[in-house]
């Protein structure tokens, strides 16, 4: 790893600015600016920084993606873009850093609908259902890739 600071940029779609008021079965009880605190302190642990954003709508979402594009790592909760969003999956194609798709609620249990994710096919990997700890454990997992590189 170079001598640089690696950064982290985290994308946040839609909906998830109300976290806290969603509801508790399936996001719990944390808000945005904790998540992103737990989600920052992780990085910079491993001497990362680390920019969040988070948007409601999906051409800011694709130009986010776009500007992003070649940072270190991008962690991505497209929010219902998720599963329908071919957008979003062909701006993450044109990404050239790995890319961990991150959901707090276990999307395969819930609705049909919420079932398929269409950017997990251009996602480094995905983690799902395990709250705030799977954001961290995918920060992890992306250090730890980009060590390997």
């Amino acid at each position: 790893m170079s001598s640089l600071v690696r950064r982290l940029v985290v994308l946040h779609g839609p909906n998830l600015d109300l976290l806290g008021e969603r509801p508790v079965e399936h996001y719990g009880t944390i808000t945005l600016p904790e998540l992103e605190r737990i989600v920052t302190d992780e990085a910079e642990r491993a001497g990362w920084g680390c920019l969040c954003l988070q948007t409601n709508h999906e051409g800011v979402y694709v130009e986010y993606l776009h500007q992003y594009r070649d940072e270190a790592a991008l962690l991505v909760n497209p929010g219902a873009w998720t599963h329908y969003s071919y957008a979003i999956h062909d701006a993450l194609e044109l990404v050239h850093c790995p890319v961990a798709e991150v959901h707090l609620s276990d999307i395969s249990s819930r609705e049909e609908w919420r079932s398929r994710s269409v950017v997990s096919s251009v996602a480094t990997f995905t983690v799902s259902g395990k709250g705030p700890e799977g954001y961290v454990e995918a920060v992890r997992r992306l250090i730890a890739l980009d060590e390997e590189r």
